[in-house]
């Protein structure tokens, strides 16, 4: 999948330009500084910076990483001074250099995690984060008409889609779209006044992480 975000690099924030999109993604965009504002946040996923560049003004400092080099050049061309672009691996934070993060955030990439590694990777991204952190995931919702179509289910559960770039690849991308409820069970233990937000095209869980 890595190769597909590669590849998708400079035509990736086409997808904030869907005309149905807007009036969440204005609202989105306006609520999340609200909840990071002042803190030491590491982000996971940043992809291009597009959520970066909302938020981090009002953050304290963000470690922002990606897998792709490609989609940090770009986050380069708009986060402001206070973000350090970093390329490395969601799966592997305990080999970043230890900050004290209080919050956490990641946009769109919980549906890119296959259920069957979503408890590792949240044991992953707790253990580096300080007692009481606030964490932040937001994510598409399936919306038919809007949403491209699900091509396939695995015996897991995880749910794939065919995407087609403008250079006439096709690719096959692991994209879930859980519950609610899905969402809350994942983050029941270790944590307190978790909280799922929607929109019509868009969720975010919030909670806070318990003293350890």
């Amino acid at each position: 999948m890595q190769d597909y975000y590669a590849a998708r690099a400079k035509e990736y924030d086409q997808i904030y330009a869907k005309p149905e999109r807007q009036a969440d993604l204005r609202q989105m965009e306006a609520w999340l500084p609200t909840v990071l504002a002042g803190s030491n946040v590491l982000e996971i996923a940043c992809g291009t910076g597009y959520w970066t560049q909302f938020y981090a003004p009002q953050a304290h400092a963000v470690l922002a990483m990606d897998g792709a080099p490609q989609t940090l050049e770009i986050a380069r061309t708009r986060v402001p001074a206070n973000v350090t672009l970093v390329q490395g691996d969601a799966y592997q934070l305990a080999a970043l250099e230890p900050r004290p993060w209080d919050a956490a955030f990641a946009g769109f990439w919980w549906s890119h995690i296959p259920r069957q590694r979503i408890a590792t990777f949240l044991q992953g991204l707790h253990g580096v984060l300080q007692p009481g952190a606030k964490v932040v995931f937001m994510d598409n919702r399936y919306v038919p008409g809007s949403s491209t179509p699900i091509s396939e289910r695995d015996a897991d559960g995880d749910t794939y889609q065919q995407r087609p770039l403008r250079d006439g690849s096709a690719h096959r991308v692991l994209k879930n779209f859980p519950e609610r409820e899905e969402l809350l069970a994942c983050v029941a233990r270790g944590t307190t006044d978790a909280q799922v937000h929607e929109w019509q095209h868009f969720w975010a869980l919030e909670y806070t992480l318990l003293p350890r």
